[in-house]
């Protein structure tokens, strides 16, 4: 097996990889709000149920996209392109698309990591802990540091780390950095939810996680937004599990793969769900209050209130801070990849190009990451999974395409397996970039 800067040393090693890349933010904050505004486990039936199709249909597509044409969505979309029949050239140009998305959505979550890092900093100095029980001064301590201008030092230290990381190549930085990072936060998740479990009132956060409505399951919009979130979480969006695909080896069994990484993504949210939602209900606070409010702001309220929580405090934010960087290299890798295989630039060259441009922008748009976020995940990320599915399911042909997933699997796919993907996948991703449209942002 082809070990070096160019490709994973190993099976594992994609993996975990895969698995940094999809584990972040969404999984640590949005799906333990979704679950309490939604109705505990009458949000997790439908999502569970979403993320059993994309698994088994969308990371699979996308990995074997990368792995059969060796390059990122450019050089993957004009070949599938040209085995349609079609224009290699506008097939590439296409394959911008989730080149772009990527590389916004990255430098959007550049200041989100970038808080994060002062978060750390915050809790290990103390000065966290020391605000106490004030909920007004713990959010204009967010405030200030989400603002415009706000948090440029953390900012700095953010993609200084993430590209001292990406800078050492595939298998001396990104996987070595996934390898320690992804157990070490399996293992603090895991940690703080026994914790938790032994505190009072925790007992009304598990009731609430199990709670079914059969009333709500009615309703079109949980579906919708289970669909969103179970997208959005497990990182399909045409771009960087394409790329990391294109670093796998021939002989690597890609549905085996692309199970894992659903299954630890998927365990990664349960498991925050198990921490977040009965910490809050700890103190009464409201297990709806979403968006970085839940993290910054509330459940720093909530661990200042409990015992032992300085040390809670710390532990938990630098596994946030894991997945964070985890998430953040895989966006950025997805523009240096592209750089490399288009225009032949060198592995450091290319990374501190990027990593140029994403200090400048970053450092611009901190008092409006939000809406920009929205802007990405509503509209371009959905249209490069889409892009992505209709290159590999019609472009490909199934000819070319089971070949291409079944090199090195166990279990071969069929054409069942084809068509579940040709028309229920890229349906759904249909779905996904409509209602993303209409509701306003629902990954």
């Amino acid at each position: 097996m082809k070990s070096g800067d160019d490709s994973f040393s190993n099976r594992w090693g994609f993996i975990l990889a895969s698995i940094g890349s999809a584990v972040g933010m969404g999984n640590l904050w949005r799906f333990p709000v979704l679950v309490s505004t939604w109705g505990g486990m009458t949000f997790l039936i439908p999502y569970l149920l979403f993320v059993a199709l994309i698994g088994s249909t969308g990371i699979i597509e996308e990995i074997a996209l990368g792995r059969s044409t060796k390059s990122g969505p450019i050089g993957a979309f004009g070949a599938a392109a040209r085995y349609a029949g079609k224009s290699e050239k506008a097939g590439r140009r296409i394959g911008l698309i989730p080149v772009a998305g990527s590389l916004a959505m990255a430098i959007g979550y550049t200041c989100i990591v970038g808080w994060i890092f002062k978060y750390v900093f915050l809790s290990i100095s103390g000065r966290l802990y020391s605000l106490g029980h004030d909920t007004d001064r713990i959010s204009s301590l967010f405030s200030a540091t989400a603002s415009m201008f706000g948090n440029n030092l953390w900012i700095s230290v953010a993609l200084l780390v993430t590209f001292l990381i990406m800078g050492f190549g595939i298998a001396r930085g990104i996987e070595k950095s996934n390898r320690f990072m992804m157990p070490v936060l399996f293992a603090i998740l895991i940690a703080l939810a026994v914790y938790i479990a032994f505190q009072p009132g925790a007992a009304g956060g598990y009731r609430y996680i199990f709670t079914i409505n059969p009333t709500g399951l009615l309703n079109p919009k949980l579906w919708i937004y289970a669909f969103g979130q179970a997208f959005f979480s497990l990182s399909v969006a045409g771009s960087g599990t394409v790329i990391y695909g294109s670093y796998l080896p021939e002989n690597e069994d890609i549905p085996f793969s692309a199970k894992n990484v659903a299954l630890f993504d998927t365990a990664a949210a349960l498991l925050a769900a198990f921490v977040i939602i009965p910490s809050m209900a700890t103190a009464g606070a409201r297990p709806d209050s979403g968006g970085p409010g839940l993290m910054f702001i509330y459940l720093a309220d909530v661990m200042n209130r409990m015992p032992g929580g300085r040390v809670f405090e710390i532990i938990f934010y630098i596994c946030v801070l894991f997945a964070g960087l985890s998430s953040l290299i895989n966006l950025y890798e997805v523009s240096v990849a592209t750089l490399q295989q288009q225009f032949h630039m060198g592995r450091v060259s290319s990374v501190c190009m990027i990593g140029a441009a994403g200090f400048a922008v970053s450092l611009l748009i901190q008092g409006i990451v939000s809406r920009w976020m929205d802007v990405v995940s509503i509209y371009i990320c959905p249209l490069g999974a889409l892009l992505a599915g209709i290159m590999f399911f019609w472009g490909f042909g199934r000819d070319r395409a089971l070949p291409a997933v079944n090199r090195g699997a166990s279990r071969p796919k069929g054409n069942r397996w084809y068509q579940l993907g040709r028309y229920v996948y890229c349906g759904a991703a249909v779905v996904a970039l409509i209602a993303g449209a209409l509701l306003g942002g629902i990954g």
